[in-house]
């Protein structure tokens, strides 16, 4: 880590959903002035904007994106730095990892980073073609494989290896739309049971309907400032205490086990190493929970549980609340929704509520350090890092 530590000090997201009243331009600027407003910066305290967004091309047919949210927000005139970054579902904690790599390496004390997706106001399948253009598109897309098939593949897997089971997968199901019920921006407010996670029509064996994340529009939104200006914002900060980024190959015929991601693994380690911490003292995290096997991988693979009780973790509530570190307070993608460019800000948003004190009816008790973990595509990307309250 470098001398230079950069703080949360504003965050915000619209509620998860379909937004039919409201256009691309207006959630990123709706996002975007709440943080502003929650961090108490003015426009002329901004150095620079990243901006994590996976298909806008596709979804509302508007490449150039970073200049159009500084407009929305009545910020062009400030001639700032914008920056898209694209990385498939991770494109949002991406996002935040750049600006974090700002503030420390001396280049800007204010910076705001913004994610977003509109998803809705186009066809099942050009949001099909949007959520396959994260897999490998000549070794697998071609041949007819989607996304959706590829995590059936890996939950087959898992589940030969390790004996996970369709009611685990289920109980992750479960365990998040029951977070989710308590979240105001959620977009599936209402608890299930496992008894309609099975039943759901089938997507991909073993995967139903209840096993996917439903398609969503909104846009997050964060402020970071460095420890130079912090005092500025007072009781408002949660310090980025570490920021861990891996790839991994993009086709899953070129790894060498499907049940571990890789790239998680290893962003994870250099999270947890830069922050000094162990994962015995995470109280809270906001996983990518894609599909319900990919939390189970997800909670595997950052060290929460060993490789393969991640199912019977979750039905003995070791992820929930008030258990061993509680797991997508938010209702993870799997309820809160996933607007792909805006999920891992929404990440840090949750965890900066709770490292605050201040998420109400879903808050973890004495929450002290969280771990947010985004992925792209089928984990060929992992983004992790770790925030801590400041006390």
């Amino acid at each position: 880590m470098t001398g230079r530590t950069a703080y949360v000090v504003g965050a915000a997201h619209t509620p998860f959903g379909e937004a039919w009243d409201k256009s691309y331009r207006h959630l990123m600027t709706d996002a975007g002035l709440a943080a502003i407003q929650d961090a108490g910066v003015q426009g002329e305290d901004i150095d620079e904007v990243f901006v994590g967004t996976m298909s806008t091309g596709k979804l509302v047919g508007q490449e150039h994106v970073a200049s159009l949210l500084l407009d929305g927000a009545g910020l062009a005139d400030q001639h700032l730095p914008a920056t898209r970054i694209e990385a498939a579902g991770a494109s949002g904690g991406l996002a935040f990892r750049q600006g974090v790599q700002a503030i420390r390496s001396g280049a800007a004390d204010v910076v705001v980073v913004g994610g977003l997706e509109k998803m809705t106001d186009v066809s099942d399948a050009d949001q099909a073609a949007v959520t396959a253009s994260g897999i490998d598109q000549e070794w697998e897309h071609f041949f007819g494989a989607t996304d959706a098939a590829l995590h059936a593949l890996i939950a087959k897997r898992h589940m030969a290896r390790y004996g996970t089971t369709r009611e685990q997968l289920a109980a992750v199901a479960v365990k998040n739309h029951a977070h989710g019920a308590r979240n105001p921006l959620a977009q599936f407010r209402r608890p299930i049971t496992e008894e309609t996670v099975l039943r759901a029509p089938p997507v991909a064996e073993p995967l139903g309907m209840f096993d996917c994340a439903p398609t969503s529009d909104g846009a997050a939104c964060v402020v970071l400032c460095s420890d130079a200006v912090v005092d500025s914002y007072g009781g408002k900060a949660v310090q980025v205490s570490g920021s861990g980024q891996a790839s991994d190959t993009l086709s899953l015929s070129d790894r060498a086990d499907l049940t571990s991601w890789r790239a998680t693994e290893h962003a994870a380690r250099r999270a947890y190493q830069e922050a000094g911490v162990s994962v015995a003292d995470v109280d809270v995290a906001e996983v990518h929970d894609a599909y319900t096997i990919t939390e189970l991988l997800a909670v595997e693979d950052l060290g929460f549980v060993k490789k393969g009780e991640g199912g019977p973790a979750t039905v003995e509530g070791r992820t929930g609340d008030g258990g061993d570190v509680v797991v997508n307070p938010s209702g993870g993608l799997k309820a809160r929704g996933h607007p792909v460019g805006a999920t891992g800000i929404a990440q840090v948003c949750e965890l900066t509520w709770h490292l605050r004190g201040t998420a109400s009816d879903r808050q973890v008790k004495d929450a002290r350090i969280g771990v947010a973990h985004n992925t792209g595509g089928t984990g060929a990307t992992a983004v992790v890092h770790v925030l801590e309250g400041v006390q």
